[in-house]
């Protein structure tokens, strides 16, 4: 009698598949990521220098870098590192919404039915796909000069609104100065809106039209279908919208420019290392408070 081979369970393939999906990942983050990194947090513990007869040489300091990153070392604008961490965060979390809801609202409006919907689409993502700086370039040159894009910061500065949210609301200037930099920068907010926009918009029009049907069957409104149906739907995609969103402001952040800045062009690699495994950690503690948060929010939502 031949034996009958034991299927594996569904949630077991599914793991199988989950690791087979994310191998690409692992397998370059070991052979490219994995050595840079631990060369990096070893270089942070030594004091790095170059030998007479070429080469680099080490010497054992422990945690000197990191204390000295924080008491004595300051960036290249002559600020300290504690200030640069808080700026820095603090531009993330005013920016993480905004690009959240504009590539959510951009989504939402590619995805209605209306004539000349394809055309709409190829000219609103062929920058994003071509690369949103040649756009800016060539309004920046119809403009006149860069200058003229920067006019607005004093116009918004001045105008009712701020003053009322100054005076009025007491609002601080520190908290609105990031939004109205966004305001006046529409095209770098619609560049970084990019990708989250196209994964909205896949995310959208993956949802079954019969939950449409049953809400409308029901007389929701198009607000409650909206918050009741499209919300719901969509949370685990923007659960991943947040993260790509976080990772990709900082990487983009004036932090890996300081590193590169002490490492390379003032000579001190221990510093330079040391402040770039903080910055790595401090990565690292944001994304994993804002999972913990998301993951409840979509759980609560499940529910």
């Amino acid at each position: 009698m031949k034996k009958s081979r034991k299927k594996l369970s569904f949630r077991t393939m599914w793991k199988i598949h989950g690791i087979i999906f994310v191998s690409p990942f692992l397998i370059g983050f070991i052979a490219f990521f994995l050595v840079p990194l631990a060369n990096t947090i070893f270089y942070s513990l030594n004091t790095v220098g170059v030998g007479d007869q070429g080469g680099m040489t080490f010497e054992w300091n422990g945690i000197q870098n990191y204390l000295d990153l924080f008491r004595t070392e300051v960036t290249t604008s002559n600020t300290t590192m504690i200030r640069l961490f808080t700026e820095e965060n603090t531009t993330m979390l005013i920016s993480l919404p905004l690009i959240v809801v504009f590539s959510l609202f951009m989504a939402l409006l590619a995805n209605r039915k209306f004539k000349g919907r394809a055309v709409v689409r190829l000219l609103f993502f062929l920058p994003i796909i071509l690369g949103i700086d040649v756009v800016i370039n060539m309004l920046t040159i119809t403009v006149g000069a860069s200058g003229g894009l920067d006019t607005g910061s004093n116009l918004l500065a001045g105008s009712y609104v701020t003053i009322f949210l100054v005076r009025t609301l007491n609002v601080p200037m520190r908290i609105l100065y990031p939004i109205m930099s966004y305001v006046e920068n529409i095209f770098d907010l619609i560049s970084q809106a990019g990708v989250q926009t196209l994964v909205y918009l896949t995310a959208l029009q993956s949802i079954s039209p019969s939950l449409y049907e049953v809400a409308k069957m029901e007389g929701a409104t198009a607000y409650e279908t909206f918050w009741k149906v499209t919300i719901p739907s969509i949370m685990n995609i923007t659960f991943f919208v947040v993260i790509y969103t976080i990772v990709d402001l900082f990487l983009k952040s004036s932090i890996a420019t300081e590193a590169y800045s002490f490492a390379f062009k003032q000579g001190k690699i221990g510093t330079g290392s040391a402040l770039s495994v903080v910055y790595m950690l401090n990565v690292i503690l944001v994304l994993a408070i804002a999972a913990l948060l998301l993951r409840k929010v979509v759980k609560k939502n499940e529910k």
